[in-house]
């Protein structure tokens, strides 16, 4: 399928997670300055060295230091908590020369994509090994760090046996290391509330496992679209052998990061329609910036230093303006292409409404069409199993016959028990297809909605993330679904928690777009009141999910 190449999720390299070849958690950036042979004498230059605190690191540093320093300073920043004390003891009793000036503790094991959205980069954490699992623990504490925050409770979803384990071993670390110690209020009710500095943190561990719809789903706000139709890895997108796009635009770069891309930052929750409309006012309003200063326009000395001031300017503008209509252009011909807009409606209709009849009826419709795309019926057969898994007159066993007639590989259709065994009815906890709800409250919202209308069929689907959130806001997070650690270990007494001020919320097998999107937009109607930070192992799109889905 045209629209999933270049789209494997998110990897920083191989031992950042982001390679299924080597999952032993070391560090990353250590490759730039210890494995690379250095031709040049550098005797003279100064080393920054930046890296995980692991075995396999210092390893590399002692050897460094004891074969042949090749620096005359090494400064040494570690990315997390050093989880040894003799590992410095055994950098000190190797560095002879005692070219090692410092070692410290620098909290930034992760990748702060949005202000609001922080990622491992690591991958395979579906099925979690035990090197995967101290990554993911390492990572948690460093945002905790990085952040400045001590939380005035951690909880964690019952249903998750990873989640309960992160839970009890980040309050044992914060118990028993004093740096983890800062200011920590009273909740929104305390006295010490109208200290921003001084809020009180909710840490909320779930598990991807507990929402296995929304990675399957078509996105459709920019962010969102570009990592699911091209990937988006790194803050990178790969145009290469897109059709009319010119050499310097094969790999762009679409980054939050202040200053760097205002549209980006501006649009990237934007929905399709939305960003079409953006971009041409973006063009339109730099053709009129561009022809304001022809050539033909210099009249005089003034006009021609103008113009020098400001040509960086245009150029860096010419570049973004471009950028944008190529990703533009590459989104919409997937669309026609994959006849996405038919697919996702489909989808949004299986993720949200119970029609068992009709949805088996549209759904072998599609499975026998030749304009669906075979991932795309691979994703529709999923979605379906998942909703009727536990109803007595499912078809599943028939859906597979139909997506083997429709060309869907052997191996995919397996992907079906893979997901069912990975977060079926009997695995994950409740609320996925709002069975935790009354039957007088889905009564109420479906007649809401009837009346109502929906505001755009293909953002009908909700993340059951925003549920939860919701529910820990207002204090109604069940403790039978998300017990609370305590000095005295884990239980359910969630009674008579102060409302967060601020939340954390940590998904262990990765997090998607569609419920950064989603966190964001509350953060932004909810601004002054509670703030919610989502962070995760990964951020998935529908390929690296089912790629994970493989290895179960």
């Amino acid at each position: 399928k045209e629209h999933l190449n270049n789209n494997t999720g998110d990897g920083f390299n191989n031992e950042n997670g982001g390679d299924s070849r080597n999952n032993s958690g070391g560090g990353g950036i250590h490759s730039l300055a210890l494995q690379e042979e250095v031709d040049a004498h550098v005797g003279h230059m100064k080393a920054v060295v930046f890296l995980r605190p692991t075995d396999h690191n210092i390893g590399l540093l002692v050897r460094e230091l004891t074969v042949r320093p090749r620096f005359a300073e090494y400064h040494i920043y570690f990315s997390g908590i050093v989880p040894k004390p003799n590992l410095i003891q055994l950098l000190s009793e190797n560095d002879p020369q005692e070219r090692v000036k410092q070692v410290q503790e620098f909290y930034a094991d992760f990748l702060p994509i949005n202000p609001d959205l922080l990622s491992l980069n690591c991958r395979n954490t579906l099925k979690m090994n035990s090197a995967l699992y101290q990554r993911n623990l390492m990572g948690l504490q460093s945002m905790l760090l990085a952040n400045k925050r001590q939380p005035g409770t951690i909880r964690y979803q019952k249903s998750s046996r990873v989640a309960k384990q992160l839970a009890q071993e980040i309050s044992e670390n914060i118990r028993a290391d004093d740096i983890f110690h800062f200011r920590r209020g009273t909740g929104s009710g305390g006295s010490n509330n109208s200290n921003n500095n001084n809020n009180n943190l909710l840490v909320l561990i779930v598990d991807r496992m507990d929402d296995p719809v929304t990675p399957l789903l078509s996105q459709w706000t920019y962010q969102a679209m570009v990592h699911e139709l091209l990937g988006l890895n790194n803050n990178r997108v790969i145009l290469r052998g897109v059709p009319n796009v010119s050499k310097d635009l094969e790999e762009v770069v679409l980054s939050s990061a202040p200053g760097h891309d205002t549209f980006f930052q501006s649009h990237r929750n934007s929905n399709f329609g939305e960003l079409g409309e953006a971009i041409q006012k973006l063009l339109q309003d730099y053709q009129a910036r561009s022809q304001q200063h022809q050539v033909s326009n210099l009249k005089s000395i003034e006009d021609m230093q103008s113009f020098m001031e400001k040509y960086p300017e245009l150029r860096s503008e010419s570049h973004t303006v471009s950028k944008h209509v190529a990703i533009m252009g590459e989104l919409a011909r997937l669309v026609e292409v994959c006849s996405l807009m038919d697919v996702s409606a489909f989808e949004q209709d299986l993720a949200c409404t119970d029609d068992q009849g009709g949805h088996l009826k549209e759904l072998m419709a599609k499975l026998d069409s030749s304009s669906i795309k075979i991932p795309d019926k691979l994703r529709l057969g999923m979605l379906y199993a998942l909703r009727y898994e536990t109803s007595m007159q499912n078809a599943i066993p028939a859906v597979k016959e139909a997506m083997r007639r429709g060309g869907v590989p052997p191996s995919n259709i397996a992907l079906i028990d893979a997901v069912l065994k990975y977060a079926g009815a009997k695995v994950r906890g409740p609320g996925l297809y709002g069975t935790n709800q009354s039957s007088l409250s889905k009564m109420t919202k479906s007649f809401m909605t009837s009346v109502q209308g929906v505001s755009n069929v293909y953002s009908q689907h909700s993340p059951l993330l925003m549920d939860t959130i919701e529910s820990a806001v207002k204090g109604k997070l069940r403790g039978e679904d998300y017990p609370m650690v305590s000095k005295l270990g884990t239980g359910i007494g969630v009674d008579n928690l102060p409302l967060p001020q601020e939340i954390l919320i940590f998904m262990v097998g990765g997090m998607t777009y569609e419920e950064a999107t989603k966190v964001s937009e509350f953060n932004e109607a909810n601004a002054g009141r509670v703030r919610v930070i989502l962070g995760g192992s990964t951020v998935h799109n529908s390929t690296s999910f089912l790629e994970e889905l493989k290895l179960i």
